[in-house]
């Protein structure tokens, strides 16, 4: 049995006509279970330690049965104000499906009382013959386990088929209940939870080496850049002129027909672009290439870096603001009858804006977005800081900022979208966690200027994302709703969904808050947002995976998720992510957090087209048989997208962002390599 049995208890009992333990009484009032033909299931109780309960419920079904589903309901004997599961369930009928078993728990709580519901994944890591679910009905003070296998009826929201066929035997669900009354579980309601999580299965399988079995990150660097400056040179690199000066990055997304090895005609999936923006950067992967080549000493990856970083210094300010992506004009070809998407060329090319926003899918007519903008000139001091002090980029930055603290809003906040005419907060998004990312950018640039005014903007906009979003969980930004996961773009947006007492919530905008409250602490010393910090990044770890599932064919261990409305694994984003989360580790002397950042990082190339990866090059083949090679480096930004996924290739994307793949993930690696010393990586 996991953990150390203290004083240790064990019931074995009908449930009718029994009690729950004396201790769970003002936790917990009752427990119903499904019956079968009228027999309730058996039921073991494990005490674990005072806060710590395992429960194991067991159905022994007699003969084949079409059934709902197969479930019990927990009843807190508390009216909680605080509520958290890992995936929406709008209605009765939506459910928590087994696929988003990432960091599976459900927490309710208030100003006395806290519970926590903990799968035990160790029965999971045996395939069950009906998946397992989850649910949290907030309305009705109900959280449920069961069996039911389920259907998506949003992009991604599960609920359960109309009927399940059990067989008959043994179907067994386990499960722990956390308790408490402790002040700092109310206020980190995540802390216990996560640490009883990683130290029961994800540490364990760290030390046995996942997710990256020899802990060698080199070749996948060399992949990298193989693939994207060599084999793909002529799909992925774009260089053209403006202004008379040589600029050039990798384009924004390519897919499997553009491949040398695809046998057939070319078709672009998106519009020809280079974008700078908050996931696809290419001057955040220009900076990664740029510490690799001075490393290695290559001059002609450090000139393609210094290209792209010219193209970033072409974006033209209008009043400080600037916009984040450069296009070119695309055309229908038709090719023996059938039609091709394809460039126009770069001499179309026209500046736009990103396309993932409320009001337009037009990039051209885009707004500014707050958010791309800072995280750009976030990339800009980091460039000027610690690879060369290229002036240019510096009063860059500080045009910006300029701009930037004219439109902050009364409250703190800084709005999300600007129009492109007046330059005028556009009233949707502007109280959201978005501008934390402006809060770090300012005090980077206070670091270097000193000038008063960047400081005490960053602070007011922290303050109040420490007021407002924080306690409530309000985590919105431009995914949430504006991306492949548009459910409630037009009902919830600053609404929650009532019967789970939760806002629509994406990673994005919890690590953004993280890491500005890292730069507070580091800047101010104020050891109050370290702690507050510390709380932040407990909830985004829930969306990093804990264990290796066996309906994920790839390894799983210390990648994320994208939000609580998608289905996504190791998502590009914990290249992002990994890094402060070993900061965190290291401010606090806290060994699992470095490992869970350690583990995010090497996560980041899981998803990768190499003979490194022997699991996922299988499924890739599956699923593209040409693939050769010289596609060796090729990456999908996330495994499982569309939720579900099996051993034949189904999970497999057919597109690659270099900006938020590959190339995203080299550069968390040069990064952390040149920050922390390659010692940090070294085999464990």
């Amino acid at each position: 049995m996991l953990g150390i049995w203290i004083g240790m208890l064990l019931w074995s009992f009908q449930l009718l006509g029994q009690k729950l333990p004396t201790s769970l009484d003002p936790f917990i009032s009752s427990i119903d279970f499904s019956s079968i033909e009228g027999k309730k299931p058996t039921i073991e109780i494990q005490k674990m330690d005072s806060n710590l309960y395992r429960f194991e419920v067991i159905w022994n079904i007699k003969k084949d049965l079409p059934l709902k589903n197969l479930s019990l309901n927990i009843f807190p004997d508390f009216k909680p104000i605080y509520h958290w599961a890992p995936h929406l369930t709008p209605t009765e009928n939506h459910i928590i499906a087994q696929h988003v078993f990432r960091s599976p728990a459900l927490i309710v709580s208030n100003s006395e009382y806290y519970l926590g519901i903990v799968p035990d994944l160790t029965l999971l890591e045996t395939k069950p013959a009906i998946p397992w679910y989850l649910d949290l009905d907030a309305v009705n003070n109900k959280l449920t386990l069961g069996f039911s296998k389920s259907k998506i009826t949003e992009h991604v929201l599960y609920e359960k088929e109309d009927i399940t066929s059990f067989s008959k035997g043994i179907y067994r669900l386990a499960f722990y209940v956390m308790i408490s009354r402790a002040e700092e579980d109310f206020e980190n309601p995540f802390a216990r939870i996560n640490s009883f999580m990683w130290k029961n299965w994800g540490s364990k399988l760290f030390e046995k080496g996942e997710p990256i079995r020899n802990n060698n990150l080199e070749p996948y660097i060399e992949n990298t850049y193989a693939w994207a400056f060599k084999y793909w040179r002529g799909a992925v690199w774009q260089q053209f002129e403006i202004n008379g000066i040589e600029v050039g990055a990798p384009t924004f997304i390519v897919n499997v027909t553009q491949s040398p090895n695809y046998p057939n005609e070319v078709n672009e999936r998106e519009f020809r672009s280079i974008w700078n923006q908050a996931w696809f950067n290419s001057f955040r992967s220009a900076s990664g290439l740029y510490r690799y080549a001075r490393r290695k000493n290559i001059d002609s990856l450090k000139r393609y870096a210094e290209t792209t970083k010219e193209l970033a210094l072409s974006f033209p300010q209008k009043n400080g603001f600037f916009p984040g992506l450069i296009a070119t004009e695309m055309v229908d070809v038709e090719v023996a009858g059938k039609k091709y998407r394809r460039s126009a060329g770069w001499e179309t090319k026209y500046f736009g804006n990103s396309n993932r926003n409320p009001f337009t899918w037009d990039a051209k007519h885009a707004p500014y977005h707050v958010l791309d903008m800072s995280y750009t000139v976030l990339l800009m001091l980091d460039w000027y800081t610690e690879l060369e002090q290229d002036q240019r980029l510096l009063d860059y930055a500080k045009n910006y900022a300029d701009a930037l603290v004219k439109v902050q809003r009364e409250d703190g906040y800084f709005p999300a979208w600007l129009d492109l005419n007046t330059q005028t907060d556009m009233e949707v998004l502007s109280k959201s966690p978005e501008s934390a990312l402006s809060v770090t950018f300012l005090l980077r640039l206070f670091q270097i200027t000193k000038k008063a005014q960047y400081k005490i903007a960053a602070l007011k906009a922290l303050q109040i994302i420490e007021k407002e979003i924080i306690p409530a969980g309000k985590w919105e930004d431009f995914e949430t709703y504006w991306s492949c996961s548009r459910f409630g773009h037009d009902s919830l947006v600053d609404q929650k969904v009532k019967r789970n007492n939760m806002y629509k919530q994406n990673t994005l905008s919890i690590f953004y808050t993280a890491q500005a409250e890292m730069e507070a602490f580091k800047l101010t010393g104020d050891r109050h947002h370290l702690k507050v910090g510390q709380r932040v990044l407990d909830e985004l770890l829930m969306w990093q995976s804990v264990w290796q599932p066996l309906f994920i064919y790839i390894h799983a261990l210390g990648g994320f998720g994208v939000m609580n409305g998608d289905a996504e694994w190791n998502d590009s984003r914990q290249s992002l992510f990994a890094e402060l989360i070993m900061e965190y580790g290291l401010k606090l002397d806290r060994k699992d957090y470095l490992e869970r950042g350690i583990a995010a990082l090497e996560a980041s190339f899981v998803m990768m087209y190499t003979p490194e990866n022997k699991e996922t090059k299988e499924q890739w083949q599956q699923r593209w048989p040409f693939l050769g090679v010289e596609d060796y480096g090729f990456m999908m930004e996330n495994y499982g997208h569309d939720g579900f996924t099996d051993s034949n290739g189904i999970g497999i994307g057919e597109f690659s962002i270099y900006d938020w793949g590959s190339g995203a993930a080299a550069e968390a690696y040069n990064r952390i390599i040149d920050h922390w010393g390659e010692s940090v990586l070294i085999k464990r």
